[in-house]
């Protein structure tokens, strides 16, 4: 029997006008209680080079860093039974309630899937009928083997996103 987990609350407030959306939280993850804790993911380290911020592994800092820049955070799916970290390995899922939290933050304006599990979720619970733009972009988890240079360059796409 796989033990069931759970996402985390959105990381978004009424400022907020990018959402970028996971899967769910990995196993370091939970364990840290904190997105994208696994020191091999590389997105704080995408973010904070293309946001133009100093590295910090501070989490309470990045999270400040990604308010300011209006940035937040969730998932796809509230929970799910899932054996290690792997997306392929989810089994028995329950969505996030997406649409209401954009009803809810309407100042939203482009949604960022970080990876394909998250890609292929959001088209489910949204189906045709949104009118934010979403982008599928390269997963920054370390099992995710293109090279650095190349997700950096396709998360540059957020950058069009963000008030200067």
């Amino acid at each position: 029997m796989q033990k069931r987990i759970s996402s985390f609350p959105p990381l978004v407030d009424h400022t907020s006008e990018i959402l970028i959306l996971g899967s769910i939280p990995g196993v370091k993850s939970l364990e840290m209680q904190q997105y994208y804790a696994h020191p091999q993911n590389k997105f704080w380290r995408i973010i904070l080079e293309l946001l133009n911020e100093e590295f910090t592994d501070t989490y309470s800092e990045r999270i400040e860093i990604l308010k300011k820049h209006h940035i937040a955070l969730w998932d796809v799916i509230d929970s799910c039974e899932r054996k290690g970290s792997l997306d392929s390995e989810i089994r028995n899922e329950e969505a996030n309630r997406i649409a209401e939290l954009l009803e809810e933050y309407p100042h939203i304006k482009a949604i960022f899937c970080n990876g394909g599990k998250s890609y292929k979720n959001l088209q489910k619970i949204l189906g045709k009928n949104h009118t934010i733009p979403v982008f599928l972009m390269p997963s920054t988890s370390p099992l995710h083997t293109i090279p650095w240079e190349k997700k950096l360059e396709d998360w540059k796409k957020i950058l069009d996103f963000i008030k200067p």
